[in-house]
């Protein structure tokens, strides 16, 4: 969720820091179809047909996709702003993996992000009282915000990481031989 608002986010933080939306071209993520492929099992795994699909093994899918996408992003550690992506990704997955593979929201979240409660066909679930509870779905987007939804800290740290990204990305300046390539 917090990724669709980091990519146009980055994208106007990199015009304003001067960088050049051509550059994303050169930018390259290792094992980008890794992190796509878990993402998307975890698209299907939260619709209704994904949930009936999966059944009780949906814990075990959601908690190995997520494992999928942070290997991915930790292949990419290096690239600047990857560091706080990977605290993100690592700080879920904690919180994720600590609950039997599934992410708590608290309640008073849910309700002011208007959502009416969470369990079958979403990521979030509420736990009385769950393990890690500040890495959890504890902070809301309000009900009439666009994307309204509950969010964690891993969640904000991965949005800032893919704004660094990808400003950084708009900013870099080719090589000598890209350089050259290019006149």
């Amino acid at each position: 969720m917090f990724m669709l608002w980091a990519i146009p986010l980055g994208l106007i933080v990199g015009v304003l820091a001067g960088g050049r939306l051509d550059r994303l071209s050169g930018f390259r993520f290792r094992w980008a179809a890794l992190a796509v492929g878990g993402l998307l099992v975890q698209v299907v795994l939260f619709t209704p047909t994904g949930d009936r699909l999966a059944g009780s093994l949906a814990p075990a899918i959601y908690v190995g996709s997520t494992l999928a996408v942070f290997a991915a992003v930790l292949r990419n550690v290096r690239v600047r702003g990857m560091g706080i992506v990977t605290l993100g990704s690592l700080s879920n997955l904690a919180a994720i993996t600590a609950n039997g593979g599934a992410m708590p929201a608290d309640p008073a979240a849910l309700a002011a992000a208007g959502l009416d409660a969470a369990g079958s066909h979403t990521n979030s679930v509420v736990v009385p009282d769950p393990a890690l509870r500040p890495l959890t779905d504890i902070f809301a987007i309000p009900a009439g915000v666009p994307l309204a939804n509950v969010f964690s800290v891993g969640d904000v740290l991965l949005g800032v990481g893919i704004v660094v990204v990808i400003a950084a990305a708009m900013r870099r300046v080719p090589d000598s031989g890209e350089a050259s390539a290019a006149r």
